[in-house]
C-alpha cells in the first residue's frame, strides 16, 4: 500500500476530456490499497480570465476580495474531477484548501502555508475515497481564504505529501520533466534524470515555470521524493531528492534559467546616510513587495547621494510605485525610474563549487554576443544576470550551448 500525492496543473484539467484523461490513467495504475490525494489547479485559463474580469471593475485587483474571487476557479475543477470519478465507478469527495486543513498566512495574494492538518483527508481515505484537493488556498487564522501565489498548487501537494508523510509527491505537468534550460529556446536542451532540491530551488527561484520554489522548499524540508512529469505520456520524469543516487548525474552546470517578469527600480540621488536603505526596503517588505537583485553605487562627485538599483517581480510594480512614492515624503530622493523591459538569465550547478572561471565564461558568452550586462548576482550554486529583455533568448541559447552542454555531449 502507498499513499501518493498528484498534482494536475490547469492545462492538464482544461477540458472534461481531460479531466476524465486524467481519472483513467489515475484508476488504471493504482493498486488496490492505495490511497491517492490529488491536488488541482483551475482549468486552462480560468485564472487569467478571473483577474482580467477583476480589472473591469477595479483599478487596484489584489486584497481580499481579489483572493475570493481567484480561490473559486479551483473549486470549479475540484467538483468536476470527483464527479468524473465517481461517473467511472470509483467513490471521490472534493475538498478547498481549507476543509483539507492547509492553514495559511494572512498576506493575500502571496500567502504562505504556516500548517496542514489533515485529519479530514485521511478520514475521507479512510472510507475509500480519492480525494481531490483545491490548490493555490488556504485559511488565516481569522477565517479569511488567502492564495499562495504563482504556482501555489505545488506548494499545496508537497505541503499535503510532507504532512501526510506521502511515499512520493508527483507533479504532473505540460512538460514530460525539468529541462537543463527552456526546450523552446534551444532544440538542445536535456532532460533531466535528477536533481537535487538545492539546485531547483535556485532554477525556480530564477524563472524555471516547471517548479514553484516554495514547493522546493517543503520537499526539502520534510524529505519527499517530488517526481515532475508528463500528463499526456508514461514516460518517467525528473525526480527532485537530497542528493543524486550517481555521482555521474551532476554536472558543473545543471541548467540556465530566464526570468521575464522582472523590472529594474532605480532610486537616483538617494541622501547616504545611515538607516536610508532600511526604511527603503522594509517599506517594500511591509508592502510585500519582494526584492531581488541589490545594487548600490558611490558618486565619486557627491558622496553625500548614492543610487541604489533593484530588480522586482512585474506583478508588484504598482505596489512598488505607490510604496515609494509614499516614501518620497520623508525619505530624500531626486527621481524613482522604473523600467519593465528588462530580464534576468541564470546558470545554476552545485558543481560550480570550487570550480573557477564560471563566471568569466559566461560573461565572455554574453559579450560575444554583444549583450550588456545591467547587475549581477551570485550563490553559492548560481549566477545572475539582469539583461534588455529582447535580448534574453538570444542569451539563453548561447550560454546554454555553449557551456552548460560543455562535457555532456
Amino acid at each position: 500500500m502507498a499513499l501518493i500525492v498528484k498534482k494536475f496543473g490547469g492545462s492538464s484539467v482544461a477540458t472534461p476530456e481531460k479531466i476524465f484523461h486524467i481519472v483513467d490513467r489515475v484508476l488504471k495504475h493504482k493498486k488496490k490499497d492505495d490511497q491517492i490525494v490529488i491536488v488541482v489547479s483551475a482549468m486552462g485559463d480560468t485564472t487569467d480570465d478571473l483577474v482580467a474580469l477583476a480589472k473591469k471593475v477595479t483599478s487596484h485587483p489584489y486584497g481580499r476580495e481579489m483572493d475570493r474571487l481567484l480561490s473559486t476557479g479551483e473549486q470549479v475543477s475540484i467538483a468536476l474531477m470527483a464527479m468524473a470519478f465517481t461517473e467511472k465507478g470509483h467513490p471521490a469527495v472534493s475538498m478547498t484548501g481549507p476543509q483539507a486543513g492547509v492553514e495559511s498566512s494572512d498576506a493575500f495574494g502571496k500567502g504562505r502555508i504556516l500548517d496542514v492538518k489533515p485529519e479530514r483527508i485521511f478520514k475521507a481515505l479512510e472510507e475509500g475515497n480519492i480525494v481531490i484537493v483545491a490548490g493555490f488556498q488556504g485559511i488565516t487564522d481569522t477565517g479569511d481564504v488567502t492564495t499562495l501565489g504563482r504556482g501555489g498548487s505545488d506548494t499545496t501537494a508537497v505541503a499535503l505529501a510532507g504532512a501526510m508523510k506521502a511515499d512520493v509527491c508527483e507533479i504532473f505537468t505540460d512538460v514530460d520533466g525539468v529541462y537543463s534550460t527552456d526546450p523552446r529556446v534551444t532544440d538542445r536542451a536535456q532532460k533531466l534524470k535528477e536533481i537535487t532540491y538545492g539546485e531547483m530551488l535556485e532554477m525556480a527561484r530564477l524563472g524555471a515555470g516547471v517548479m514553484q520554489p516554495r514547493a522546493v522548499e517543503m520537499g526539502s524540508r520534510y524529505g519527499v521524493p517530488i517526481h515532475v512529469r508528463s500528463t499526456f505520456t508514461e514516460n518517467p520524469g525528473t525526480i527532485i531528492r537530497e542528493d543524486y543516487t550517481m555521482e555521474s548525474n551532476q554536472h558543473t552546470i545543471t541548467g540556465v534559467a530566464d526570468d521575464t517578469n522582472v523590472a529594474k527600480v532605480a532610486l537616483v540621488g538617494v541622501e547616504n546616510k545611515p538607516g536610508v536603505a532600511h526604511t527603503i526596503f522594509q517599506a517594500l517588505a511591509d508592502a510585500t513587495v519582494d526584492v531581488d537583485m541589490i545594487v548600490q553605487s558611490i558618486r565619486t562627485t557627491d558622496d553625500e547621494r548614492t543610487d541604489i538599483v533593484f530588480t522586482i517581480s512585474r506583478d508588484d510594480v504598482v505596489l512598488a510605485k505607490e510604496t515609494l512614492d509614499k516614501l518620497r515624503q520623508t525619505v530624500d530622493m531626486e527621481c524613482v525610474v522604473i523600467n519593465e523591459d528588462m530580464a534576468k538569465v541564470s546558470i545554476v550547478g552545485a558543481g560550480m563549487l570550487g570550480q573557477p572561471g564560471v563566471a568569466a565564461q559566461m560573461f565572455g558568452i554574453l559579450s560575444e554576443e554583444g549583450i550588456n550586462l545591467e547587475i549581477i548576482s551570485t550563490s553559492e550554486i548560481s549566477i545572475s544576470c539582469l539583461i534588455a529583455e529582447n535580448r534574453v533568448k538570444d542569451a539563453v541559447k548561447a550560454i546554454h550551448d555553449k557551456l552548460c552542454l560543455d562535457g555532456r555531449n
